[in-house]
């Protein structure tokens, strides 16, 4: 469900059947003369619409205003909107931290952009990693109590890791694209990869008039895209959603 579009019965539902909560976490990008800047974020909110329709999950309001660089192109006149880490931890973290006080523990930010280096981490991904963090720790003092992990009352904290338990787990970052997708899908900027998965999820996001107005090297295989390919992807991104977004 769409979180704007929810009734407060169906909040407390949610809550109490640990429904996941997903955040669309992108940037606003220049990918091209042929695609929309929103290509990043819009591949998100389109994979998520489509895991609506088989599992119940809570779609948070899309989070367009990442740090998108200026590495591809400047942005006069191409669009590229940035905002820098250390600007969206704190954004980042009163979100989560409102999330937590109304009763989700099972929030995911997923994020497509940059994603190749996720493991090391980025700009965008590294502020709300490091947010989301620091919304538990703050949450958790709030509740518990300074020495909360200490007290008697966590006597079981490793024996519940060791059965999945964490409470760091509450929020959670991932990348949209798994790296177990490497080599089985393109991985690219505004090339086949991306390019054909705008076309199976959001084709209007994409001109293929304006690819003859491409002079970069990233693009030069987009005319090669195809909804085709990009379904198969598409595929590849809902196994990994699956695994990733359990209730």
């Amino acid at each position: 469900m769409r979180y704007e579009l929810m009734l407060p019965h169906q909040i407390r539902k949610a809550i109490e059947e640990n429904w996941p909560v997903a955040l669309p976490l992108g940037v606003l990008e220049y990918h091209g003369e042929h695609m929309a800047v929103g290509m990043d974020t819009l591949a998100v909110i389109k994979t998520l619409e489509l895991f609506e329709k088989e599992r119940d999950i809570v779609i948070l309001p899309p989070f367009y205003y990442g740090a998108a660089s200026y590495a591809v192109a400047p942005p006069e006149g191409s669009g590229s909107v940035q905002v820098g880490g250390p600007v969206l931890a704190p954004f980042a973290e009163e979100l989560f931290y409102g999330l937590l006080r109304i009763g989700f523990r099972n929030i995911h930010a997923i994020i497509h952009h940059q994603t190749e280096n996720f493991v090391a981490g980025m700009p965008t991904d590294l502020a709300f990693k490091t947010a989301g963090r620091q919304a538990i720790f703050r949450f958790l003092e709030k509740e518990r109590g300074e020495g909360w992990w200490g007290s008697d009352k966590m006597v079981d904290y490793y024996a519940g890791h060791a059965q999945g338990e964490n409470v760091f787990n509450w929020v959670q970052v991932h990348p949209l694209m798994p790296a177990a997708m490497n080599g089985k899908y393109p991985f690219d900027h505004a090339g086949i990869g991306e390019t054909s998965l705008m076309l199976a999820l959001c084709p209007e996001a994409v001109d293929a008039g304006r690819f003859t107005d491409n002079t970069s090297w990233y693009t030069k295989s987009a005319p090669e895209a195809s909804a085709e390919l990009g379904k198969k992807g598409v595929a590849m991104i809902l196994d990994h959603l699956r695994a990733t977004l359990r209730g």
